[in-house]
């Protein structure tokens, strides 16, 4: 089993780093740097010990996120303000941004060059860092949801039959990326960066004292499994990525540990919940983590590391949630059902800290996902395989000759000898842990708080099925665009003001390339959300509307080529606060005094801040001041101290585009007290839309939204020749009247669109995929067996006993 986290955290001193932002006080400055080279740069020496596979065989002819120019970005970054400011607000913005690009923003952008000098990426690690730094509990203020689709087979829509299926269709994708299986992404032929797909299984948000770290088991091979808030394991895999259980084992397995768990009161297992710990306070949760392993070997000990080290988490809710919002309140926080005192919700059967498929008692099944290090895209190809998957298994069972998602399927678990297992488990274990005074005080204490975060937030779901991409691109637009524009012009409706909103686009065509911000308030859709609201005829309507989405739709290009303002910005930002950190280190030493090795001198005993956490990244890609940090000696630039830096890092209306058939929603929590989270969906005929906010009418928001798409699409009719039915099929394309016999009359479809259908949008591909935007995860992928071998800093995959009662199988 692991070792404690401390004990584990001695085994390796950071190195001290050379590069110029970087002196001997300040090496703690990066989490990064206290792992090998081989850990920052996994694919550096994965590719160079075996050859690659298909998967990640186009990594090293991608090309790396290119440092825009200073005096370009600082344009877009005026040009993206000016729609949100007032005239004053506008020349103190021009005068900050003049200044900068004279004075010191010349000297920041010359050390962010140098320091990007053989880096991956040169925004990779400041993001990374920023995202780990959140102190927040990470339930609905980081973590987002998919909801998947009902299974099209009626007799899998149950619990343990749904999750058996998706939970064999997860170990078969898992196994396709550690067999290197798996064929890349691709968009319009480019390929995509695959590194994060390493990443996505085995992996734990660990909180430290200093901020937290990303721990992964690369070699694991079982599951946890969660039921009315009690932990159960079983090993799924061998030590070469082969399935050990069938679908029909899985199935057995599930079924016991739900019928074991029923034995218990709901009442008395919430009293051992611990899962409901992940929700704390990430500092909160360090302390507690500490209780838990303090003691070397211990039962508890055992016990974290069998969920620390597990794959994912599957979560077998006992609720059923009956409405589309009820469903994404359970996959985004769970839900909060007090009874006679005790918390008896879902909220206590999750563990955010790794990604987790959750199945509702009726076979409702979503992922909710910590995304340090995989933003939607990655995630969204998972969700898709699983449920491709599941369909694919389905109709082989009827007939042997279907096609398989997979490019090696692996050997049949029911034919092979069990001693070719090797030392494995497949009997279900539950974990029995030792609640001592100080662990149920503080359950107690982060259930209510988890209570009260759930009871801030609403969720309100629209399901437009009037039209969707196939009538917006017949009409000329671009399908992402027409819907932004939809979110701004509902929030001007309602509050007759234009509000900063964001959009991440997917950089994946870099290495190690992640999201950029598009901005999405122009100019252009600035006077279109008051054209459309004034009395004005509908052809200037539907022009102002043309011209706004064709402006996002360039803007959205220029940031998937990784050409935007916000990332080349924060990164100059973090330089500059590394010279301060590094003024402040010097001080402290020049002093005599004792100093915490990332920012400020502090005095011994005192609280020592995360790497870095003069600053932290929240969920919409933003950033914000921390509340540890030390005002610096230095002065800051004046365009950081500029309101327009705190207006463009103010998100509002936060939103991403990130789904596909195999969805039903997508969604997260708003990025500010006052703002709305929006996640959508464009599919042919319909938009799939989850809204959240703290209250703030989102409900009437959703209905707004609505019927301002039914609007539109009058306006549009207005404006256009009718010509053919948005549901047509191109195959009327090819019926040419006068060579048809007539025979009766022609029956004209509701039509109202124009000529100039396209098959594709303008920006498929590019804008939303991503959610995150955080950097990559610290450690990676070990590429010998010697690495292996060796203890790691964060090493969480270490040999473990049989941990946990072993339940009984024989009565099944």
């Amino acid at each position: 089993m692991p070792k404690s986290l401390n004990e584990s955290l001695a085994y390796s001193q950071p190195p001290v780093s050379n590069a110029d932002c970087s002196s001997p006080n300040s090496t703690h400055n990066s989490t990064q740097q206290s792992y090998s080279a081989s850990q920052r740069e996994p694919l550096a020496s994965h590719g160079a010990k075996h050859q690659p596979g298909i998967t990640f065989a186009a990594q090293e002819k991608l090309p790396r996120l290119p440092i825009p120019e200073l005096e370009t970005t600082l344009k877009k970054y005026q040009d993206v303000l000016r729609p949100l400011q007032s005239k004053r607000e506008q020349e103190d913005t021009d005068a900050a941004a003049q200044e900068f690009l004279k004075g010191e923003g010349l000297e920041l952008q010359a050390r962010l060059k140098k320091y990007a000098t053989g880096k991956t990426s040169y925004i990779e690690q400041f993001w990374y860092d920023s995202y780990l730094n959140f102190d927040n509990p990470v339930v609905l203020n980081l973590n987002p949801f998919f909801l998947l689709e009902d299974d099209p087979t009626p007799a899998r829509n149950n619990q343990v039959t749904r999750a058996a299926s998706l939970v064999i269709s997860a170990l078969c994708f898992v196994r396709a990326v550690r067999k290197e299986e798996l064929p890349p992404d691709t968009l319009k032929g480019t390929p995509l960066c695959m590194y994060q797909y390493s990443r996505l299984f085995g992996t734990a948000r660990v909180p430290t004292e200093n901020g937290c770290q990303i721990a992964q088991d690369s070699g694991a091979k079982h599951i946890v499994a969660l039921c009315k808030g009690q932990f159960y394991w079983f090993d799924v895999l061998d030590d070469n990525a082969d399935l050990i259980v069938t679908e029909k084992d899985m199935a057995l397995n599930l079924q016991v540990i739900v019928d074991d768990a029923e034995e218990t009161p709901i009442q008395e297992a919430a009293k051992g919940a611990l899962g409901v710990l992940s929700t704390e306070n990430r500092k909160i949760w360090s302390g507690l983590r500490d209780v838990l392993t303090r003691e070397e070997d211990s039962n508890n000990a055992d016990c974290l590391g069998i969920v620390d080290s597990a794959l994912f988490v599957l979560c077998l809710d006992y609720t059923e949630p009956q409405t589309s919002a009820q469903l994404c309140g359970n996959m985004l926080c769970g839900t909060s059902d007090v009874v006679k005192g005790v918390q008896v919700g879902t909220c206590t059967n999750r563990w955010y800290d790794k990604m987790q498929i959750i199945v509702c008692k009726n076979g409702s099944a979503g992922i909710n996902f910590e995304h340090t290090g995989v933003d939607g895209h990655t995630v969204l190809r998972f969700a898709s395989d699983l449920y491709t998957d599941t369909i694919l298994r389905f109709a082989k069972s009827i007939n042997g000759q279907a096609p398989s998602l997979w490019g090696s399927d692996s050997p049949d678990p029911s034919k092979r000898d069990p001693d070719s297992f090797g030392d494995v488990s497949t009997t279900p274990h539950k974990l029995e842990w030792d609640m001592l005074p100080e662990l149920s005080t503080a359950l107690r204490f982060a259930e209510t708080r988890l209570a009260d975060l759930i009871q801030q937030n609403e969720f309100q779901t629209l399901e437009f099925t009037g039209y969707g991409k196939n009538f917006m691109t017949s009409t000329g637009f671009s399908p992402d665009a027409f819907v932004q524009m939809a979110f701004q012009a509902a929030y001007y409706g309602l509050y007759g003001r234009v509000e900063n909103v964001y959009e991440p686009a997917m950089t994946k065509v870099f290495l190690h390339g992640r999201t950029e911000a598009i901005r999405a308030v122009s100019p252009e859709s600035a006077d279109f959300v008051r054209t459309f609201w004034g009395e004005n005829p509908a052809t200037q309507k539907v022009e102002t509307l043309r011209k706004a989405t064709q402006r996002h739709t360039a803007h959205t290009k220029e940031c998937a080529k990784a050409l935007g303002q916000d990332r080349h910005l924060y990164a100059l930002y973090c330089v500059w606060q590394r010279a301060v950190d590094e003024e402040g280190a010097e001080a402290a030493s020049s002093n005599g005094m004792s100093s915490n090795g990332y920012s400020s001198p502090v005095e011994a005993d005192s609280e020592v801040g995360s790497p870095n956490r003069s600053s932290f990244a929240k969920e919409d890609g933003s950033v914000s001041p921390s509340p540890h940090a030390k005002q610096p000696t230095q002065q800051m630039p004046a365009l950081f101290a500029d309101s327009g830096w705190d207006k463009i890092n103010t998100t509002i209306i936060s939103t991403s585009n990130c789904g596909n058939p195999a969805l039903r929603q997508f969604g997260f929590g708003p990025s500010s007290a006052n703002g709305f989270g929006i996640g959508y969906i464009i599919k042919d005929d319909s938009v799939s839309i989850c809204a959240s906010s703290k209250h703030r009418q989102t409900r009437r928001f959703i209905d707004t939204l609505e019927s301002y798409f039914l609007e539109i699409r009058r306006l549009l009719r207005l404006t256009q020749q009718k010509s053919r039915s948005p549901k047509a099929s191109r195959a009327r394309e090819v019926e040419r009247p006068e060579a048809v016999p007539k025979r009766g009359r022609a029956i004209k479809g509701e039509g109202g669109l124009v000529d100039n259908l396209k098959d594709e949008s303008d920006d498929d591909g590019l804008g939303g995929y991503g959610f995150f935007d955080a950097g990559m995860l610290l450690q990676a992928l070990k590429a010998s067996q010697e690495e292996k071998d060796r203890p790691s800093e964060m090493a969480i995959g270490s040999a473990r006993r049989a941990v946990g009662k072993k339940l009984r199988l024989s009565e099944y």
